[in-house]
């Protein structure tokens, strides 16, 4: 197969909600249905000893939720799948965040009962500011939940979107009898036991076909015709062209749990869901379909493999391919790398690949080379644009609680702040730890993460600071300066790079 071929059939995207919308769950359920796991892992139910794929962290297994992107790839009718699923958690969004710059397309999941919720408008926003194409998919029709107009109604109001439904219920909860898919123009009947085999589809020409009131019954079939009457008559037509643009939005209804919808939603996707996109650089805009490589790293993964110490770095090929033991420029550092190992996602489990193109997402050992944002080409000076960083808001001293554990705890430490969901600072006045977060829920992942992974205690002080100031000055041997840091010296502080950091308060002092 071709390089233009090979970058035409990847569909690489990210399954973005509000926590416990059941996003993890679908994930599951596309992998059952692409073939890629025989039997999908319980996210929530603690009696089962199987837990979700994309779940690979202890923490997440215990917590029953997500804590850091996790890739996933494989091949669905000749399509190669790359989903990349998301925290839904507030505290892991600077995760999500950066996540989004890697993908071509998005999947929002919506909870049928509640609606759309905080974390699911500031994803969507940054998708729609993008102009990412997004499609919907409301979740849990098994259970009672909200009139499907209502739904449509709120999503085009706090969302913002212009939808089309693509599929749409009939009944709901324990009157939930299956779903018509507008986009093929059949039914798919629900069974109390679709966990364990789905029904088949039944066919129609027409939804005029008497034929439907044997299937589903005469109230259902009168209710789901007038129903289709209004979305024909209130929604535009689906326009493919539109949906890619980012100006249209399909959504699509079932229950991820009972597999239910999710085969609609795959078939359509991978007919849809565009293949690899250009991707602006500061330079230029590149293209996907250019000859040579180029690539930007939007994660890094301390300790993946806890028995390895291993550390790695995710990146995205925008253009061009990735060869294994290949040189590439490290574009920040200007120096050329090899990569005997580049590896191909599974959640925690990898393979190492000879060659990747466009859309794929490569995992790369690192030692400390790389940093969120890096760019590799083959020599170009090209640096990607618009990876977000935030600022932290919640400060805690940390303390060694095992001093046995100085050596563990420290690379630790450092291993996880290259992650950059935390940063370490150390106090000019008396060289205390400080760690700052955005999230107030990082804290418990950092010290679980350093007892499990690294075997190393700690303990955390309250640190009455709610952001940090970065100070850059124009002249740093200027007397005015060097003043300003005797002055405040207390309120100052070096990150993990030996950058000057000032704490804007003055009502605390240090212990």
């Amino acid at each position: 197969m071709g390089f233009i071929e090979e970058i035409a059939r990847r569909r690489t995207f990210g399954i973005i909600s509000h926590p416990d919308a059941g996003k993890t769950t679908l994930t599951e359920k596309l992998l059952l249905f692409g073939g890629a796991i025989q039997e999908a892992g319980a996210v929530k139910n603690n009696k089962i000893k199987k837990t979700a794929t994309s779940d690979f962290m202890e923490i997440e297994r215990q917590r029953g939720i997500s804590v850091a992107t996790s890739v996933l790839a494989f091949i669905y009718k000749d399509k190669k799948i790359n989903i990349l699923d998301t925290p839904g958690h507030k505290d892991f969004a600077e995760d999500t965040f950066r996540t989004l710059t890697a993908v071509d397309s998005v999947i929002v999941v919506i909870d049928v009962a509640k609606g759309v919720e905080e974390q699911t408008e500031k994803l969507v926003e940054v998708c729609r500011m993008r102009n990412i194409p997004i499609i919907v998919f409301i979740n849990k029709l098994d259970r009672e939940g909200r009139d499907a107009f209502d739904l449509l109604d709120e999503l085009e109001q706090k969302l913002g979107l212009s939808v089309t439904p693509l599929s749409f219920p009939i009944g709901m909860g324990y009157d939930f009898k299956g779903i018509y898919n507008i986009y093929e123009k059949n039914i798919n009947l629900f069974s109390g036991d679709s966990k364990k085999n789905i029904e088949e589809t039944i066919a129609f020409g027409t939804i005029e076909n008497q034929e439907l009131e044997n299937i589903i019954g005469t109230k259902a079939a009168e209710t789901l015709r007038e129903d289709l009457e209004l979305v024909n008559g209130v929604y535009p037509k689906f326009n493919k062209e539109g949906y890619l643009s980012g100006k249209q939005q399909p959504v699509f209804f079932g229950s991820a749990l009972n597999n239910f919808g999710v085969r609609e939603l795959l078939d359509c996707f991978i007919e849809i869901a565009p293949s690899p996109r250009p991707k602006m650089a500061e330079e230029r805009l590149v293209e996907a379909n250019e000859a040579e490589l180029t690539g930007f790293v939007f994660k890094i993964h301390a300790n993946m493999d806890p028995k390895h110490r291993d550390r790695l770095a995710f990146v995205k090929i925008v253009s061009g391919t990735f060869e294994r033991n290949k040189p590439y420029l490290h574009v920040r550092h200007n120096k050329k790398m090899k990569f005997s190992s580049p590896n191909a996602f599974f959640a925690a489990k990898k393979q190492i690949v000879d060659i990747s193109y466009p859309g794929d997402i490569v995992g790369l050992h690192d030692t400390g080379s790389f940093k969120i944002g890096d760019t590799l080409t083959e020599g170009e000076q090209l640096n990607y644009k618009g990876i977000p960083s935030f600022s932290p808001e919640h400060f805690r001293y940390i303390n060694n609680a095992d001093p046995m554990k100085s050596k563990q705890l420290y690379k630790g430490i450092d291993q996880l702040m290259d992650e950059g969901v935390a940063q370490l600072f150390t106090l000019e006045m008396n060289g205390r730890k400080v760690i700052g977060t955005v999230g107030a829920l990082q804290f418990e992942v950092i010290q679980y993460r350093l007892e499990h992974e690294y075997g190393a205690k700690c303990t955390y002080e309250n640190f009455p600071v709610h952001k940090a100031c970065w100070v850059e000055p124009e002249d740093s041997k200027n007397e005015e300066f060097s003043e300003f840091k005797r002055v405040k010296q207390r309120f100052l502080a070096k990150d993990k790079r030996g950058q000057l950091v000032f704490w804007p308060i003055h009502n605390f002092h240090y212990r």
